[in-house]
């Protein structure tokens, strides 16, 4: 199936003038039975296409053939217009790095084929961390992979001076709003492991294709959830192909973000899928302590998430009872935590050797997303009778005998000891809000 073009083609070849890496030919990966899906091939050609691949002069051609079979829509500045009312700031969703996104609408008689949906656009700012390669690279990228935990790209505009990308709305924002956002509901445990789960997949299949693919910008903000928690992860405007035969690293100039990316890349610029475990591993220390990865308005020693928490993620029950988000309010799986820790502090090894694959962190959080644990059912506390006994006994009677003391006036005051705790109530409501993106702090020429 042909790239679907809303306009002529003379003006695309505008749109890609900055190509200066040597091109590189980069063979298809083959699709397997029974495995999730690998990415997309072109009927017209063997191999997947990267950026690099790509030049001004057989633009047009490239992309076309490279992307057949992928249902990318082409879209007109016009058409744009339409779908997110002319920008309209009532449709403003927020703004990361790469620019302003609107939330839009399209219409199923807009294009013979393209079904009604809620969509966001993401608008290229071109005086921002990122620009017109970031853009390509998300096109190539996400117009050949397709996942269930990778946002769906629906399409793209080039006109002009103008870059867009037009991907599926996630009604639930990112995970950095739903986790970090103050005055909102906490994300219950079981949603936090599912999401972990889901974002760990997504990582998998990017690493396990016949030509890898490393993020290199894995992050909470990144983490897109919708309307379910389903997680997917988004903008690959960093990602890279991976190492190639008998190559150990991509090298390349260190971009991502502060806290998320792995001490070996910063020093020099290796980059490996080692490189996304400890990123993973952040986003894991995130999800169970509240925190984000870096917070300047803590202490110094405390600024750093991976390096404050880390030493302690090992530490029992007791000391990871001390680091644990206490928005959940003690309503997790005991057990579930210490495993969820003790994968973290495999991750965030500063041996990359000694991380584990995604594929490994997959199949050990796949039990954590439906752990349960049962629960020691709450004290209920009823006031004595005349003969200081209570009318209706509890259905742990043994066990409250065992923490109930009496004071002088003969009243029972009850003690729950930090141990003895299951972490289960009743789960939060869930949250019913739109994103509020933030801009990225960026690290470039590290």
């Amino acid at each position: 199936m042909k790239v679907k073009k809303g306009s002529k083609s003379s003006w695309i070849s505008n749109c890609f003038k900055i190509h200066e890496e040597p091109v590189r030919m980069i063979r298809e990966p083959e699709i397997e039975k029974k495995v999730e899906p690998e990415p997309i091939k072109s009927p017209n050609s063997t191999k997947r296409i990267s950026y690099t691949d790509i030049n001004s002069s057989t633009l047009s051609e490239d992309l076309s053939t490279s992307l057949a079979g992928s249902n990318l829509y082409v879209f007109n500045l016009a058409e744009l217009k339409v779908i997110t009312q002319s920008f309209s700031s009532c449709n403003f969703l927020g703004e990361g790095g790469f620019g302003p996104v609107h939330k839009g609408f399209i219409d199923d008689k807009l294009r013979p084929g393209l079904k009604a949906q809620p969509v966001a656009v993401k608008v290229l700012n071109i005086d921002g961390g990122q620009g017109h390669r970031e853009w390509l690279t998300e096109v190539v990228f996400l117009g050949q992979l397709r996942h269930p935990h990778l946002v769906k790209l629906i399409g793209y505009c080039c006109e002009d001076e103008h870059r867009v990308l037009v991907y599926e709305y996630m009604a639930r924002g990112s995970l950095e709003n739903q986790l970090f956002r103050r005055f909102s509901v906490s994300l219950p445990w079981s949603t936090r492991m599912k999401i972990a789960l889901h974002a760990a997949k997504g990582l998998a299949f990017l690493h396990e294709a016949k030509n890898p693919v490393i993020y290199r910008d894995f992050k909470a903000s990144n983490i897109l959830l919708d309307s379910d928690y389903t997680a997917k992860l988004s903008d690959f405007g960093l990602a890279k192909d991976g190492p190639e035969g008998d190559d150990t690293h991509v090298s390349t100039r260190v971009m991502g973000t502060h806290g998320y990316a792995a001490p070996e890349y910063l020093m020099t610029g290796h980059l490996t899928a080692a490189s996304d475990v400890y990123s993973f591993g952040v986003v894991l220390v995130e999800l169970l302590t509240g925190r984000k990865s870096m917070d300047k308005s803590r202490s110094n020693r405390e600024q750093n998430l991976a390096e404050w928490a880390r030493p302690q993620l090992k530490g029992g029950a007791r000391k990871l009872n001390r680091i644990m988000d206490p928005r959940l309010e003690s309503q997790y799986s005991e057990t579930g935590a210490e495993k969820a820790a003790e994968l973290a502090y495999q991750c965030l090894s500063h041996r990359p050797k000694a991380r584990p694959t995604m594929s490994m962190i997959v199949n050990a959080l796949e039990p954590l997303a439906d752990y349960n644990e049962m629960a020691i059912g709450t004290f209920v506390y009823t006031a004595p009778t005349e003969n200081n006994k209570s009318p209706v006994e509890s259905p742990e009677k043994e066990v409250q005998h065992k923490d109930r003391k009496m004071d002088s006036n003969g009243h029972h005051h009850h003690h729950r000891h930090q141990h003895d705790r299951r972490h289960h109530r009743s789960k939060s409501p869930a949250v019913h809000s739109e994103t509020d993106l933030q801009r990225d702090h960026m690290i470039s020429g590290v």
